[in-house]
């Protein structure tokens, strides 16, 4: 086991050789990833990549994991819901196909928060996935499996996650790996098993910077299956600062580079974040870069407008999921409406059930205009808000997640709005559709730099983080 122990690049440079026994190192995998999940239940299903190698260029088999809500054909897709349990796409999500057809091997479904409906995977409806770093703390929400498998395999291996409001920083801050959440509309969302439609990403998690280039390099630009897809193909890649080289040439890397700190995203953290990261920015400082201060007032409505818009939207794209058509049926008995009701009854968590609620009161006449389309203004105004700042400034930078990953004895004891607010770092950039990466300050500690630039600059986030990970 090994000598299948390496990095990404190591297995594209060895499988290129010839130097990789792909039966072999399938059955190794497949062993090892079985041994993780029962300790911490971070797939949902797990594929027998042995009759599923797609041994083709660049990636030459390269194992991938699917998040649960993206679709794989073949393989049952549930979005972490008992409600799919049983649907089995004909066809592949879009991100999927294209690394199938550069040669990647899709590993498994990943474990999440049902719907992505949480903050911390507790709410999903196969098990809770475990943080391989503490398996007593949360490997954040809802991709935690995805985030969770990159942490805990040390076989060669990347993940699709997906980030509605947070997903991907969150678990990837907790588990000590990196996260890429692209612009909106960057990755399609063609075989989505959608949240939001106006707030759903779909990103990567790795274990290190390039390997989230690499893998966005292939599942980005524009999809005619997709409307709301945009953006060129582009090699990101390139952008991966490499080589060793003098401390006196590392120290102008980031040289010309401004970083804007908002106040209002130190605030009400865990000191030893708010320590962590700071340190981070002074290195980033030592090595070129130069940062302010600055405010984002209207981030401050910035949860209340997510959830909002997150929930009216949620509450219309589950409408369909009433026993008749995917997934969980019941008897047919009773008219339409007590059929609906005891199928999601029983096929919903709490926690979605509470979303659909609320998402569909702010829907109501009467109540549209006064919720839901005031907060898709207070959105255009967090929009404008950073906008500005990009005028005079190359990212922003801010912790991940004001907490480490907590333990799941404390997630009980928190109320509804108490997890919602966990999002606040996470929520502005997603809201306004940008590009952030989360990063760890350390390696495999559970605290990130959470780094957003503007619409389609995910290429400085690349350059900019890869030098972050020499130097921290």
């Amino acid at each position: 086991m090994a000598k299948y122990t390496m990095s990404v690049k190591e297995f594209l440079e060895e499988s290129k050789k010839g130097n990789i026994n792909f039966l072999d190192f399938a059955s190794a995998l497949l062993e090892e990833v079985e041994r993780i999940n029962k300790r911490f239940q971070l797939l949902r299903e797990i594929c027998d990549i042995r009759d599923r190698l797609y041994l083709r260029p660049p990636l030459n088999g390269l194992p991938i994991s699917v998040k649960d809500c993206i679709c794989v054909k073949g393989v049952q897709s549930c979005a972490g819901s008992k409600i799919l349990e049983g649907y089995i796409p004909p066809f592949d999500a879009t991100c999927v196909h294209r690394v199938k057809d550069q040669g990647a091997t899709i590993l498994g479904k990943t474990n999440q928060d049902e719907f992505g409906f949480g903050t911390f995977s507790t709410n999903s409806g196969y098990g809770i996935p475990k943080n391989p770093l503490d398996p007593l703390r949360s490997a954040g929400g809802s991709s935690g499996g995805a985030a969770g498998l990159v942490a805990a395999l040390d076989f060669p291996h990347v993940a699709l996650g997906e980030s509605t409001g947070g997903s991907i920083s969150a678990p990837a801050a907790f588990c000590g790996v990196v996260g890429i959440t692209p612009t909106y509309g960057l990755v399609s969302r063609y075989g989505q098993i959608d949240y939001a439609n106006s707030l759903d990403k779909i990103g990567v998690i790795g274990k290190t910077v390039n390997d989230c280039a690499l893998i966005l390099s292939i599942i980005a630009g524009k999809d005619e299956k997709d409307q709301t897809s945009i953006g060129e193909k582009k090699d990101y890649n390139k952008s991966i600062v490499t080589g060793s080289r003098s401390d006196q040439a590392r120290a102008t890397d980031l040289k010309g580079v401004k970083i804007a700190i908002p106040k209002e995203y130190f605030q009400n953290l865990d000191k030893e974040i708010e320590k962590e990261v700071w340190n981070a920015i002074k290195k980033m400082e030592c090595n070129g870069a130069t940062y302010e201060k600055i405010s984002l007032k209207n981030t401050k409505y910035g949860v209340a407008a997510y959830y909002i818009i997150a929930t009216a939207e949620a509450s219309t794209n589950l409408a369909k999921y009433c026993g008749m058509r995917y997934g969980l049926h019941g008897k047919l008995e009773g008219n339409f409406n007590e059929y609906f009701s005891s199928v999601r009854t029983i096929g919903l968590t709490e926690e979605a059930k509470r979303r659909i609620i609320l998402g569909t009161f702010t829907r109501m006449a009467g109540y549209r205009d006064a919720y839901y389309l005031k907060e898709m203004k207070v959105r255009t105004l967090i929009i404008q808000e950073h906008k500005k700042v990009f005028k005079n400034f190359d990212i922003i930078a801010s912790p991940s997640m004001p907490i480490q990953p907590p333990k799941f004895k404390d997630i009980e004891k928190l109320k509804p709005v108490e997890h919602y607010q966990m999002d606040f770092l996470t929520i502005p950039p997603n809201l306004a559709g940008l590009p952030h990466l989360s990063i760890p300050v350390a390696n495999k500690t559970p605290i990130g730099l959470h780094l957003t630039a503007d619409h389609l600059e995910e290429d400085k986030l690349f350059k900019i983080g890869s030098v972050f990970e020499k130097i921290r």
